[in-house]
């Protein structure tokens, strides 16, 4: 049988399908899964035979430990409390807040857990772009900024459980000898100019970033996906989504990666000053701190390179590496030659 990993994207589908089915014993349901998401998660929307709605979350294999899982359950928890729209997750019949399941048909056990529906839609998307609707891209990039500051403020305060397990956006998980995503400088695609690019800027962002350190008022626990996808709002009602790749980390590189992929829009200073201006709502950032944002969007695009590295064999991968190297290229060499 063909690998997980190997196999087409079609028949990934399918092998993700039967374990979803598999998982809803765990929760004593039944009733109709549509595939809302297939990247690194998969994300369905259960209908149930009584017409109920949930999320049911597939995990990618071997990203999360069970008590790194755990741990974002725990933080998502203070974030409600806090008065952060989140998503309630439903414990199994067991009263496990998710399930590992199993399957012939794929490699690893896969994580499961089941939340809330929400009803809302996502205020943007990468693929739409900004657009050239300037009220709504403030809009957009003011909540963003709102609920970056808001989460902040939640997390820079929170005296964490001992017990409490996330991986972290820091110099090593960033630019260390083993990134979090992955070894960028070992792309296949890259030109040898490029290659050389990519460590002038590793050697540079990890003096950097260690020289601009770790104190609470700039570095906590963070979402690290807050670009318009994960945001839903209904009304005035406004709800985060997606915690998969939070963990601990600079509060500039929240806010670099709700821009990162829109620095080429010719709205983009619109974006950024909206974003900041929501930000500010809520939680103090200065000039002086903003000077180091380009800092930040570098150490961003580096982790796209590593992401599509440990991901060579995918069709996903091989579409997105030119672009992510031409707009890495371009991230590292405005930091590096900030008066270019």
């Amino acid at each position: 049988m063909t690998s997980f990993d190997q196999a087409s994207p079609q028949e990934q589908e399918k092998r993700v399908l039967e374990l979803a089915r598999k998982s809803l014993t765990h929760w004593q349901l039944s009733g109709e899964l549509s595939l809302l998401k297939l990247r690194e998660n998969a994300v369905y929307c259960l209908t149930t035979t009584v017409g109920k709605k949930y999320a049911l979350r597939v995990h990618r294999a071997n990203y999360h430990s069970d008590a790194a899982l755990q741990s974002e359950f725990a933080w998502i928890d203070q974030l409600q409390a806090a008065g952060i729209g989140v998503p309630t997750a439903f414990p199994t019949t067991g009263g496990a807040l998710f399930t590992t399941v199993s399957t012939d048909n794929i490699d690893a056990a896969r994580q499961v857990d089941l939340w809330e529906w929400i009803n809302g839609r996502q205020v943007g998307s990468v693929e739409e772009g900004l657009g050239n609707n300037q009220d709504q891209i403030r809009l957009i990039f003011q909540t963003i900024g709102q609920v970056a500051a808001r989460m902040h403020n939640q997390s820079s305060q929170w005296s964490l459980p001992t017990d409490f397990k996330r991986h972290a956006w820091d110099c090593d998980g960033l630019v260390g000898d083993e990134p979090l995503w992955g070894r960028f400088w070992e792309l296949n695609a890259l030109t040898d100019a490029q290659r050389k690019l990519t460590l002038q800027a590793r050697t540079q962002l990890h003096d950097d970033l260690t020289r601009y350190g770790q104190a609470a008022t700039h570095y906590s626990l963070i979402h690290a996906d807050l670009v318009p996808e994960n945001i839903l709002v209904d009304d005035n009602s406004v709800q985060v989504i997606d915690f998969d790749d939070a963990g601990f980390g600079w509060h500039l590189f929240e806010l670099a990666t709700a821009l990162y992929f829109i620095q080429s829009d010719p709205c983009y200073p619109i974006a950024q000053e909206a974003l900041i201006e929501g930000y500010r709502q809520h939680r103090s950032l200065s000039q002086q701190q903003l000077d180091h944002l380009p800092m930040f969007l570098a150490a961003r695009s580096l982790t796209y390179l590593g992401w599509v590295h440990t991901r060579q064999s995918t069709q996903t991968a091989r579409e997105l590496t030119p672009y992510l190297i031409e707009l890495c290229c371009q991230t590292l060499t405005r930091y590096l030659q900030p008066s270019e």
